[in-house]
């Protein structure tokens, strides 16, 4: 089963209708952020201990437990760690990594300084709290494709919370897709590794029904980040708040190579009929329509993290539409840290290096 197919708990609350897509399955239930279809199935939750010989590089702010102090019981653990690791699936360039914490927070800065990222070539990292009990970890530019990421959660190393056991996963980054979709030209090309490998003609958000003083019907603009895909997905007008068939626009319609891109409903998927207009004009109800070919192949690359550019477009992708977080500059996204000093991503050294 694609790894892609299972989401990942995040704890986002997210915006009304401003924010949401035209395209549409039903958007995740109010405390997720994974952007995959409801009906899909959860990630693994469960955080693996630490390999002995773990990598346990420089760390701020967390301190030990005293020799010979009783280690009590644990007041901090994790719930969930995004996104799953590598022998589950490979991740794009762009992917945060999101921890979630089993319960609220006190001690925010404790907490981050606990949590260490590693990976194998150097770059500039930050964590940004997006809740009390969530905190997101983006890179200042994308990662190197094809490396191992190690991180490692030294919770036992938090105040107060010795008896905690220290968690880790290691993440594969695969191949670099990155996307950008055109929509005044109509068109999506492909990059893989920095190699043009395949324009597709696509027909994006029509605009034309204003909710709430936002056009809903166009697709947003923005760094996009594939969430999750389904080989078919059942998108309907109940976003909308149309239920009755009845209703002129009213739709339920079964959608191959539905490949999603936000929290609000936006998909890359493949064209419903309609295929005149794919290359010359913008038809859709927010989604990015390809032709079945390329909609075929680009489901078939797509990892979680992949970037998805869409330009050209006067409605703006919100940061907080699911994974959108290279919507925030890198100095307003350190500003979500509770850490003053950010200290960089730390290599693994090469007698550790991930395998």
């Amino acid at each position: 089963m694609n790894p892609l197919k299972r989401t990942a708990s995040t704890c986002l609350a997210f915006l009304a209708l401003a924010t949401l897509a035209a395209c549409s399955a039903d958007p995740p239930a109010a405390g997720t952020a994974s952007g995959a279809p409801r009906a899909a199935a959860p990630s693994t939750s469960a955080a693996t201990p630490s390999a002995p010989g773990a990598t346990q590089g420089a760390r701020s702010a967390a301190r030990p437990a005293s020799a010979g102090m009783r280690a009590r019981k644990p007041i901090l653990g994790i719930a969930d760690i995004t996104p799953m690791g590598e022998k589950s699936e490979k991740i794009g360039v762009g992917a945060p990594i999101i921890v979630t914490f089993d319960r609220k927070v006190r001690d925010r800065a404790a907490a981050e300084a606990a949590l260490e990222v590693r990976p194998e070539h150097p770059v500039e990292g930050a964590w940004r709290w997006v809740s009390d009990r969530q905190v997101v970890y983006r890179t200042r530019t994308y990662w190197r494709a094809h490396q191992k990421v190690l991180l490692s959660a030294h919770l036992s190393q938090i105040p107060g919370n010795e008896g905690a056991k220290d968690v880790s996963r290691r993440f594969a980054i695969g191949t670099a897709n990155v996307s950008v979709v055109d929509t005044r030209k109509h068109v999506m090309k492909v990059r893989r590794d920095g190699r043009l490998a395949k324009t597709i003609p696509i027909s994006a958000g029509s605009g034309g029904l204003v909710r709430n003083g936002v056009d809903v019907y166009l697709t947003t603009s923005g760094v996009h980040l594939a969430m999750g895909k389904k080989r078919v997905e059942t998108m309907t007008s109940a976003w909308l708040g149309v239920t009755d068939p009845k209703d002129p626009l009213y739709y339920k319609l079964e959608i191959p190579w539905a490949v999603r891109i936000s929290s609000s409903g936006e998909y890359v998927h493949q064209s419903a009929g309609a295929y005149q207009f794919l290359g010359r004009s913008n038809q859709s109800h927010g989604c990015v329509r390809a032709t079945p070919a390329g909609a075929k192949w680009f489901y078939g690359i797509s990892q979680r993290g992949d970037v998805v550019k869409v330009t050209g477009t006067k409605r703006k992708l919100d940061w907080r539409n699911g994974w959108s977080y290279w919507q925030l500059t890198w100095t307003q996204w350190k500003k979500g840290s509770a850490l003053r000093a950010q200290p960089s991503a730390t290599p693994t050294p090469t007698t550790e290096s991930p395998r």
